[in-house]
């Protein structure tokens, strides 16, 4: 499959879901609800309580994360502006562009993160300094 359009700005979709009264389904399909290639797949759990992940950009990743279990927030900073996504549901998913500052934050007891990726691990990727980030921005 070949590399679709770059995400521009954070995007909440809405995911697949099919209710039945043995239990509910949801799913993420490479090119239908993502518009890139997944080349990595992490989750994040057992956060305690009053803890944040990400704090972190990426050059060259964009990422799709979905709240499977519990709740907790996204906040996005694009460098101009900063945006807050309540993630609560498993059947929504957050789009999130390449060189958009993360955090995440206030997260339930037993709450489960998925983040699909479009690229492999590269320690390189990331930009940890939200100053640096901001100077990479405004070049």
């Amino acid at each position: 499959m070949n590399k679709k359009k770059r995400i521009i700005s954070p995007l909440l979709i809405n995911l697949p879901k099919f209710l039945d009264q043995r239990g509910n389904l949801s799913f993420i399909e490479e090119g239908t609800h993502i518009p890139f290639n997944i080349r990595r797949v992490y989750w994040i759990y057992d956060v305690p309580g009053g803890e944040t992940r990400g704090g972190h950009a990426f050059k060259d990743t964009e990422e799709l994360i979905v709240a499977l279990s519990g709740s907790f927030d996204v906040v996005l900073n694009d460098g101009v502006k900063e945006y807050r996504y309540p993630l609560n549901r498993s059947y929504y998913g957050l789009l999130v562009p390449l060189m958009t500052w993360r955090v995440m934050e206030n997260f339930s007891t037993n709450s489960l993160a998925l983040v699909i990726a479009s690229t492999d691990y590269n320690q390189d990727d990331y930009i940890r300094d939200f100053s640096t980030f901001q100077r990479l921005k405004e070049k």
